[in-house]
């Protein structure tokens, strides 16, 4: 069962608090966002060493704090516990802090209580579409603003994938036509995509990229570098490279749509090219390979650095 580790900031507002779980693995972490007026409500029992109850706003779920434990009674039969002394010491620490307002919003993969809860898909979807109905069909729902930007700042590298779980072909077509439309040099898409079903393939793949074992997911892609299709007045060394942007920005754009479409991924950079060119008999050079699938269990996003340790800004 997963430990109560750690406090963090809210992406929603300096008003809340994050709190995050452990497992064993890196990868294996919940994470509970309370609003400030649920915070509220939790540091006063805490501070004055009393147990009681915290509502929370999703109207399903709550918070027992007792002497020893504090219990986490979530929706969809989720449980967290907590050791109430290390909890009391976390918030209170925490509350000492002035915090800043974080500019992403992010809902989907923790518990958040005081969110819309996005639905699973629905069997009524498994019907086929094409490639072109995929990302151009009337009937499609439009993405908001809001939107992508819960896709981009939800997106997290999966090592575990549910096997059991198919990827329906609908799906795949979206992915597939996701990377199609994505920007290349003069619109020449100087890359080629395989799409790996056969089984061995795949076990020779894990063998390929330093033995990866999570390379071997429901759904593989092999991005390679197509240079040839590229038909502009340069040099062949600026035409690889413009081939490379290519390959990379179409992996983007079908890691995001996998995203979208509720699932996982993991981008494999670690690779024996000639292992793994041989294996998929082609001159071409691989780039990345895609791994995707539904999640064995929703990861939240980790927490990244601050813009203004990232972005430099030069004046004129």
């Amino acid at each position: 069962m997963a430990e109560f580790t750690k406090i963090e900031e809210p992406y929603t507002s300096k008003d809340g608090v994050r709190l995050v779980w452990q497992g064993i693995d890196e990868d294996d972490s919940d994470v509970v966002i309370l609003g400030k007026e649920e915070l509220d409500s939790l540091l006063e029992i805490l501070s004055k060493e009393k147990t009681g109850k915290v509502e929370l706003e999703d109207e399903f779920s709550s918070i027992l704090v007792n002497s020893d434990i504090s219990q986490f009674r979530l929706k969809d039969e989720r449980y967290l516990e907590a050791d109430t002394k290390l909890l009391r010491e976390k918030i209170l620490e925490y509350m000492k802090i002035p915090h800043e307002e974080q500019s992403i919003q992010v809902k989907s993969n923790e518990f958040y209580p005081t969110s819309e809860r996005s639905s699973k898909s629905k069997n009524s979807e498994s019907k086929k579409q094409s490639l072109l109905s995929a990302i151009l069909g009337s009937q499609e729902k439009k993405i908001s603003e809001s939107e992508y930007f819960r896709i981009i700042s939800t997106r997290r590298s999966t090592r575990k994938f549910d096997k059991t779980h198919l990827v329906e072909d609908w799906k795949v077509d979206k992915i597939l036509a996701a990377a199609d439309t994505a920007p290349s040099a003069g619109n020449f898409q100087g890359f080629e995509v395989f799409y790996i079903k056969n089984k061995k393939i795949k076990q020779a793949l894990v063998e390929a990229a330093n033995r990866q074992p999570y390379v071997d997911a429901p759904i593989v892609l092999v991005f390679c570098m197509n240079p040839s299709r590229v038909k502009m007045d340069f040099p062949p060394e600026t035409l690889t490279k413009f081939s490379l942007q290519d390959a990379t920005l179409a992996a983007a754009y079908a890691q995001l749509a996998a995203s979208a479409l509720e699932l996982s991924s993991i981008w494999i950079g670690m690779l024996d090219e000639e292992k793994v060119k041989k294996i998929l008999g082609t001159d071409l050079q691989p780039s990345s390979i895609l791994c995707i699938g539904y999640p064995d269990k929703r990861r939240p996003p980790k927490s990244r650095r601050k813009l203004r340790d990232l972005i430099h800004v030069l004046e004129s």
